[in-house]
């Protein structure tokens, strides 16, 4: 663990925020069971998370440039967990599409002020970012497990309960903060970015983390569907599928942490997405027990890129870390979502292998858009700053 104590209580609020995105998902095989709803109505309920987060979060992206909001951390998780907590109070459509789509507010408003709150205290540091966004793979990973135990033995109506960990979370906000600020913690300013940034290097990083947005979100919003039918397993042999594809995805991000420091984050990010092509097939066409160990390893491909991206576009927009930080952290996470509902639509036309299959293209999209980016020079010993020149 980080031996910064403001990244540490940060990462472990993250997670109990990120609970929340890998509850919408964990949620579908139970609204499925029921509530009778096909493939595009429980896709839709993943499109319900993803919607209004998408639409908001440049906006406190924005916000977070212009001025501090520490406020909303502890604010935002609350309301992320409030949203989920409802969603299976009420056997309506609407109301459940709502209370999930609040939900998905919360996880926007989050993210991009943690992330400058993560990046200040970690002065900069990969590392530590990456111990940041470990903490939300962990969350991802709890959420299966979570709803599983939960909706399993009481229904849809005992949502209520999946409250707890935004009231631990929104404890943990307001403790980072006060850590963060005590004198003991020394300076939290992050270091400073070289150059004046590269715009077109973000456009271009953004639409490869858009591609590896929809691969994670399209298998997680159908892999617990898939798994059954892969292996012939009930519910649980589902929840043990999103359980492998998220805590695959805390191994990749520690993982890339470290590769990093030795080879550089736009190698490793290359390698990572040419490595999902064969992982991601595996999973769409291999069946029986192999299928959990195809997930495995698409999670820790597509979880090695996930805190590099967050520092390349830091660094690719210093003077906008907000901005960079809601993009990379969560925009783009969320579009993923918005592309749900097409896969669950051809599933209910064709099969769900079928609407899975187009997504093994995208993660050599994303290698061929990672081959353009380049590495960020880092300040030479005199403090001056070298130009992006290295590949």
């Amino acid at each position: 663990m980080p031996r910064n104590k403001p990244i540490a209580l940060l990462s472990v609020s993250h997670a109990c925020v990120d609970v929340y995105q890998g509850a919408v998902p964990a949620l579908v095989p139970f609204l499925v069971a029921e509530r009778a709803y096909g493939y595009a109505a429980a896709s839709g309920i993943v499109l319900a998370a993803s919607l209004l987060s998408s639409l908001v979060q440049p906006l406190f992206g924005v916000l977070t440039d212009r001025w501090a909001m520490p406020w909303l951390l502890p604010v935002s998780t609350v309301v992320a967990g409030a949203g989920i907590a409802l969603s299976g109070v009420s056997d309506s459509y609407p109301l459940t599409f709502a209370a999930v789509a609040l939900s998905g507010v919360g996880v926007a408003a989050y993210h991009p002020e943690s992330a400058r709150t993560a990046r200040a205290a970690s002065r900069g540091g990969h590392a530590a970012m990456s111990w940041f966004s470990l903490g939300g793979n962990l969350g991802f990973a709890a959420a299966p497990l979570m709803v599983t135990a939960i909706i399993a033995a009481g229904g849809l109506t005992a949502s209520p309960a999946l409250v707890v960990p935004a009231v631990l979370g929104s404890l943990l906000c307001v403790f980072a903060l006060r850590a963060q600020r005590s004198p003991s913690a020394g300076p939290a300013q992050a270091a400073p970015a070289p150059g004046a940034g590269d715009r077109a290097a973000f456009l271009r990083l953004s639409l490869a983390v858009i591609c590896r947005s929809v691969v994670f979100v399209g298998l997680s919003s159908f892999i617990a569907l898939y798994a059954q039918q892969r292996t012939g397993g009930d519910a649980t042999a589902g929840g043990a599928a999103l359980f492998v594809l998220f805590i695959g995805g805390a191994v990749g991000t520690v993982l890339g942490g470290r590769l990093a420091a030795h080879w550089g984050r736009v190698r490793c990010v290359r390698w990572a997405y040419a490595a999902t092509i064969p992982a991601v097939t595996g999973v769409v066409f291999v069946p029986g027990p192999a299928f959990y160990v195809f997930v495995a390893l698409t999670s820790a491909a597509l979880y090695i890129p996930f805190s590099l991206q967050i520092t390349l576009g830091q660094d690719y927009l210093p003077t906008r870390v907000g901005t960079a930080s809601g993009v990379t952290l969560g925009l783009t996470i969320s579009i993923g979502g918005l592309a749900a509902p097409l896969i669950g639509v051809v599933a209910d036309a064709t099969s769900l292998r079928s609407a899975l299959t187009p997504l093994i293209a995208l993660p050599a999209l994303a290698w061929l858009i990672s081959r353009t980016l380049l590495e960020p020079a880092l300040p030479d010993p005199a403090g001056r700053y070298g130009v992006m020149a290295r590949r």
